[in-house]
């Protein structure tokens, strides 16, 4: 039986490929295994912590006095509780309304676009802007985030032998790290400077640091915490063992250089694989755009160009996983 009719062809295409997709993201969620040794260890000093009452039972950290906002949309957006959080992690001030309304707004101009100067037909055209609508904003919002980690992670082992050397001078621990906030830059000096404020407004050193890495969520910064959190039980020489971290979190991102430098050829290779099609697309428009048009204005070109761009993010999803690696 043949099915002549391009909508139906173009809805079961879709169908099939959200059923793919629905099961690559099953798989990654089954086998992402990587950090579960490290979630355990830490989940041994958070519980203590939850035991005493500090934590709420995600992690978090109990608060009378913080108020979350809410927003009609909250109820169509998947974890808006996790998408606020991103969004405090850019250490920019981005309301969480805001961003919903940014992202419908992408959503239309480029389904708009699509529609007009792109020729596509309707459905084409509002999966497209829905596509670009989740996808800009996100990929916005987490290179922010990525640029800021990367700038505090590059700073951390400078904060902490400026602890160290506080302790060493026989400062207490909390005006060592309010040195920090003092004498660093951003964004180290304002987590810090947080980390203060809130020991000032009642809560104990140990209540401030968890709150400051649940804010941050880096491996770096929770080490930190957790020799501060031991050693408060357990005693001994904190400048010696804040010390020692420092050289740790130094080797940390030798390793992390080192690893890049050996993975930048297969990151080339992704490169040049995903560049490829819309160089040579590019190239043959210039060429003879009354052969390459029919790509465009074709429901069945349409229909090639939507299936190949979501196997193209497939393929360069599985490339990012095999050259990227985590600490």
């Amino acid at each position: 039986m043949t099915v002549d009719n391009p909508t139906v062809v173009m809805i079961g295409i879709f169908t099939g490929v959200f059923l793919v997709l629905a099961t690559i993201a099953l798989a990654a969620g089954l086998l992402g295994n990587r950090q579960k040794a490290m979630q355990g260890r830490l989940q041994k000093v958070v519980g203590r912590h939850r035991n005493k009452g500090l934590l709420g039972e995600g992690g978090e950290k109990k608060s009378l006095f913080v108020k979350q906002e809410k927003f009609f949309l909250d109820q169509f957006v998947p974890r808006p509780d996790e998408l606020r959080k991103r969004l405090r992690r850019t250490g920019r001030k981005i309301e969480f309304k805001h961003y919903i309304l940014t992202s419908l707004a992408v959503a239309v101009f480029v389904g708009i676009l699509a529609r007009i100067l792109g020729g596509l037909s309707p459905v084409p055209s509002i999966m497209v802007g829905l596509a670009c609508g989740l996808a800009i904003p996100h990929m916005v919002v987490s290179s922010m985030i990525k640029r800021r980690l990367t700038k505090f992670t590059t700073q951390f082992p400078e904060a902490i032998d400026l602890i160290v050397r506080g302790l060493k001078a026989g400062l207490p621990v909390t005006e060592s790290i309010g040195s920090v906030g003092k004498e660093m830059q951003d964004p180290i000096a304002v987590e810090f400077t947080k980390i203060i404020d809130d020991i000032r407004l009642g809560k104990t050193l140990d209540e401030a640091l968890w709150k400051a890495a649940t804010r941050l969520d880096t491996p770096e910064f929770k080490f930190f915490v957790i020799s501060l959190s031991v050693q408060q039980e357990t005693g001994g020489n904190l400048a010696e063992t804040l010390g020692n971290l420092s050289t740790i979190l130094r080797g940390r991102s030798q390793l992390k250089l080192k690893v890049k430098a050996m993975s930048s050829e297969g990151k080339a290779s992704a490169y040049i694989i995903g560049s490829l099609p819309f160089i040579m697309c590019g190239l043959l428009a210039m060429l003879n755009f009354g052969y390459m048009s029919i790509l465009f204005t074709d429901p069945r070109g349409q229909i090639a160009i939507i299936g190949g761009l979501i196997w193209m993010g497939i393929g360069m999803f599985i490339i990012s996983k095999l050259i990227n690696f985590e600490f």
